[in-house]
This record gives C-alpha cells, structure tokens and sequence, in this order.
C-alpha cells in the first residue's frame, strides 16, 4: 500500500475576483473546518491574486487555521497556466491530503488541469463530503435507500468520501481516491453550510507568504479585457425566500410562471424552477433547483406544483421553512415540507397574494 504520511491537512482553493474573495470560499473553508475535526489536521485557505493578505485574514473567521498568499501582478486576474503552475508547485512542496475548489467556472477550469498535471484523481461538482465512516454512514441513512445496517464499511477507512449526482441526477455516487494524493473535489456552490464568523479566529490565522515564480513565459494566454455579462442571473443561492414552481404549471405556464413571480415579489424573493421546468424550455437554467441545478437554503421555500422526487428535494431540503402547494395530496413534497396546502396552485396562490394584501391593509 501507498504510504501516504507525509500528505498532511486540508486546502482550499479560494477564488477571488477583482481583489474579492467568492461566497463559496467560505463554505467550504466551513466545511474543512468540519472534516479537519475528525482526521485531526489543519485547514488552510490558498489565494493567488495581487494585494490579497488583508482579505485573506477574512477565511481565518470561518475556520481556516492559516492562509497561503501568492501575491503577483500575473496572478490578478486568473489564467488557466498561471494559476495552474503556482498551485501545483505549492502542492507538491508542502503536499496537502485533500484539495478542494468551488464547482465555479474558474474551479472547473483549474481543478482538471491541476489534477492531470499531479497525477490524481478528480471528483467533479460534490454535494457531500465525509472521512469518518460512521458520519458517511448517517448521511446514507438520511438520504439512501440503502439499507446501511447490512452494508458492510470499513470503519477504519480514512479516505475522503466525496458524494455527486450521476446518471442526469438520477443516482449519487460516491467516490474515493485511494491510490493518490491529494484528494481533490470540486465543491457545489451553495451546498455547504458557511460556519458563523469568528472575529477572534480571523485574528489568529497566520498568513504565509511561500517563495514562488511565475514569469510571463509560463503563460501562453494574454487577458486583453475583462467583460461583464448585461444578463441578469437569479441569486437563488442568496435569497431569504424561494417561490418555485414544477410541472403543475403546464396546464397555463404563462399565468403560472407570473403568479410565482407576484408571490416571490410580495414575499421579497426570488422564483426557482424544477429541472422538469427547466428541461420543458419554460424557465432558463440559472433557476434551477436540484441535484442538477442549485442547492439553496433560504428561510422560506415555496413549492408550487412541485411532485418532491429526490433529484428536487436534495437541494432544498435544508431550507429553514418549506411550504407545498400540490393537487396531489401524496404527493413527495408534503413529506419534507413544514405546511402544506392540497390544492390547484392557480386558485391557491391568489388567495394567499389577497390574504396578505388584506394583512398589510390591517397593518
């Protein structure tokens, strides 16, 4: 067996843009922080960029032990061969047990080709992660039907156990990486829980600055201008409350789409889609929610016309108040949800818009 203990500790690549770290670096410097407390090792953050000590203290508050700042006017806006080299040179010298980076278009971009060029494996776009056994094994119970009491685990295994959609969302898949280090994943954004800021955590990070080259010759692309999109994408992930509606709109998508939108409008939120919507052309990608779309966890979600299959569920389950509203009285949905109200969404939701106009009214 491959003797893998000089791999110590694990990394977190974290993004940042225009000298700005990403919301997803603090999930997952959150979520290291968990894993970290059941293998026993440090967490450190890794940002490359221009001028980033200061903000790179921030991931100290949410549970990284040290940050490593590479500090380069190459390294302001991201290259694919720039960043590449300087996180595989730290890698192989200081040698990390697991990687992780946001599933970003950067991440997504970075974390193929950093593994190719290290010789490990990579597991794209996880939703779950786990080393302790017995912790993988209550995720199974919660979110399988597999029956865990009769699968038999290596309750010794220390290996990350990095769980994913596969098969169009249809199945998850976990998977190890044992014969290689580090271990490395691409993480969802907006799938793992951000750990309240610590001000005294954040001033205790120590901040390290390791030697490093990199040179205009190692990189065979040239930034003329950064270019931002006019298209204006739906914060699911941010939002306090989510209206999202499924295949119950079919009979008038028109109409059903627009009262989402007054509802969402009057509850101060934003309107989510199922895949089966997205799939149908009615509603654009960015407003999906799923196993395939976004994981989010507002203080309130609203399913309208939403059956419940677990491609659906898994990424809104952790919301803090659900509310279905379905024809169908077993339908999926009312399992997971908090109220739930049997009825036809396009009778429903005016009553609800009246019943809190009338309420304002009082007000």
């Amino acid at each position: 067996m491959t003797d893998f203990s000089e791999y110590k500790g694990i990394w977190v690549f974290c993004e940042q843009r225009n000298g700005e770290l990403m919301p997803t670096d603090f999930e997952l410097v959150s979520e290291a922080a968990r894993l970290a407390k059941e293998i026993g090792c440090k967490v450190t953050g890794v940002v490359l960029g221009n001028g980033m000590e200061t903000a790179a203290k921030e991931l100290g508050g949410y549970g990284a032990d040290e940050v490593i700042v590479c500090d380069d006017p190459l390294l302001e806006v991201y290259t694919t061969d720039a960043y590449t080299k300087v996180l595989c040179d730290l890698v192989n010298e200081y040698k990390p047990e697991a990687l992780l980076m946001g599933a970003t278009n950067i991440g997504r971009d970075l974390g193929p080709r950093c593994a190719a060029r290290l010789h490990t494996g990579l597991t794209a776009d996880a939703t779950h992660l786990d080393v302790d056994t017995k912790e993988y094994i209550e995720f199974l119970r919660s979110s399988s039907t597999l029956d865990v009491d009769t699968v038999k685990l290596d309750e010794d295994d220390r290996n990350l156990k990095m769980t994913r959609p596969a098969f169009g969302g249809h199945m998850m898949a976990t998977i190890i990486c044992p014969r290689f280090r580090p271990q490395m994943s691409t993480v969802r954004p907006g799938v793992m829980k951000k750990a309240e800021f610590d001000q005294a955590k954040a001033d205790a990070c120590q901040v390290i600055r390791p030697a490093f080259s990199i040179s205009k010759e190692d990189i065979h692309v040239e930034v003329l201008s950064v270019e931002k999109a006019a298209k204006k994408m739906v914060d699911l992930i941010g939002a306090n409350v989510v209206v999202s509606v499924g295949r119950g709109i079919s009979k008038n998508v028109k109409e059903g789409i627009a009262l989402a939108e007054k509802l969402a409008d009057a509850m101060g939120g934003v309107v989510g889609a199922s895949r089966a919507v997205v799939d149908a052309g009615w509603m654009s990608s960015d407003h999906q929610v799923g196993q395939t779309g976004k994981t989010v966890h507002p203080k309130i979600y609203v399913a309208l016309g939403i059956s419940g299959a677990i491609q659906h569920t898994a990424g809104m389950q952790d919301s803090e108040l659900i509310i279905a509203v379905n024809k169908n009285e077993s339908a999926p949905i009312f399992g997971v949800a908090d109220y739930g109200i049997v009825g036809d969404l396009f009778k429903v939701v005016p009553d609800l818009l009246k019943a809190m106009e009338a309420e304002r009214a009082v007000r």
